[in-house]
């Protein structure tokens, strides 16, 4: 096994987005930053699924399923309303 030495500072910010990014240890971040920048095939885009994504999707997956959710008409109609509600408050 391997060392790789890094200043205080580089290694905060790496702490930093290693836990943002949902990983337990700042090794298994780097190790996955550095296997993907080594590997050759593009196509493969399971690093972009990082455990904090799949819980967000997870959770938005069961927002929609529990009905939780706005279609896009639905979406439009309330944008609308706003500018509309803005555009009379807000004249000219």
């Amino acid at each position: 096994m391997y060392k790789v030495q890094l200043d205080d500072q580089l290694y905060k910010q790496v702490q930093r987005r290693a836990t943002e990014a949902g990983f337990s240890t700042v090794d298994e971040y780097i190790a996955t930053v550095l296997s993907h920048d080594l590997h050759e095939d593009t196509e493969n885009l399971d690093h972009l699924f990082t455990p904090e994504r799949l819980a967000h999707i997870d959770k938005a997956e069961a927002e929609i399923k529990a009905g939780n959710s706005y279609t896009a008409e639905q979406a439009d109609a309330e944008l609308a309303k706003r500018r509309a509600e803005w555009l009379r408050e807000n004249p000219g």
